[in-house]
């Protein structure tokens, strides 16, 4: 069971790589709330491409497993200097102040989470050894960063219910319920996974959560604008959340016996004593 999350996620996380990439090079400019570059960042008709050009090569590398550990580190590393000092550096008081500036904060940092656990799952080592020994000690990082994510994404939903509410369809009943259910939801999602009570089975709730959210309230939306690269930006961060959701579930969850005698598939704990251990 593991591994199935630990592949449904990743390619649920590497695909919306591929779409991020091919828009930064298609377009050769920063797209509004496009992981993991804020739109305000200066030398967009260079570093776009450039920007565009790792994203390929990094979500190929997860796609087909290939230096995947090394990839999705330094993918892990990246969104977090744009967290830092593109983001925060920049408009501090815009995450603190405006749901947008934060959404797109958060957004890029929980995606940098997830890329800090996949690399401690997927079966290829690195050819850096460096890397491979920080991964166990990155791995925890990026599970207190998911979660403090979607506490951050819990909150939202009831600080902007109203508006959250017009994005749902017409078609489903009861829009502020939901808001609130959802808001709800994340929030005790993240606390079960950063006090590790039931957190693989919350992770896999969020995993399940985003993924219908992909498919029911995006992927619509998508397909009435297609010429709207905001919708698409939406739909494929929710895709990739997902995908962080499952391999953060894979990491939490306790191995099988079969998965426990895969020189290949090692068993994942993302607690600390365990790192300690190491």
């Amino acid at each position: 069971m593991n591994s199935v999350l630990t592949k449904l996620g990743r390619f649920f996380f590497a695909i919306p790589l591929i779409v991020f990439a091919v828009e930064y090079l298609a377009r050769g400019r920063w797209q509004g709330g496009m992981p993991p570059v804020p739109p305000w960042t200066h030398g967009e008709h260079i570093f776009s491409y450039v920007a565009g050009a790792i994203l390929l090569v990094i979500s190929i590398s997860l796609l087909i497993n290939k230096e995947a550990r090394i990839s999705a580190t330094i993918l892990g590393l990246l969104f977090m200097f744009c967290v830092v000092f593109l983001h925060a550096a920049k408009h501090f008081s815009g995450i603190i102040h405006d749901g947008n500036t934060r959404t797109r904060a958060f957004e890029t940092f929980a995606l940098g989470g997830a890329a800090f656990i996949l690399a401690l799952l997927v079966s290829k080592g690195s050819s850096i050894q460096f890397l491979s020994s920080a991964n166990p000690m990155l791995a925890v990082v990026g599970r207190y960063v998911y979660a403090f994510s979607m506490i951050v994404f819990g909150a939202q939903h009831f600080m902007y219910a109203a508006f959250i509410a017009t994005l749902i369809h017409s078609w489903i009943p009861a829009h502020l319920f939901w808001v609130y259910f959802t808001g709800a939801g994340f929030i005790v999602a993240a606390l079960c996974i950063a006090t590790s009570i039931l957190a693989s089975l919350a992770s896999m709730g969020l995993g399940v959560m985003f993924l219908l959210w992909f498919l029911l309230l995006h992927a619509p939306r998508v397909a009435a604008s297609p010429r709207n690269g905001d919708e698409w930006t939406s739909a494929f961060v929710a895709l990739a959340v997902s995908g962080g959701s499952f391999i953060l579930a894979a990491a939490l969850a306790k191995p099988s016996a079969k998965e426990k005698g895969e020189p290949n598939e090692p068993a994942v704990s993302t607690n600390q004593e365990a790192y300690a251990a190491k």
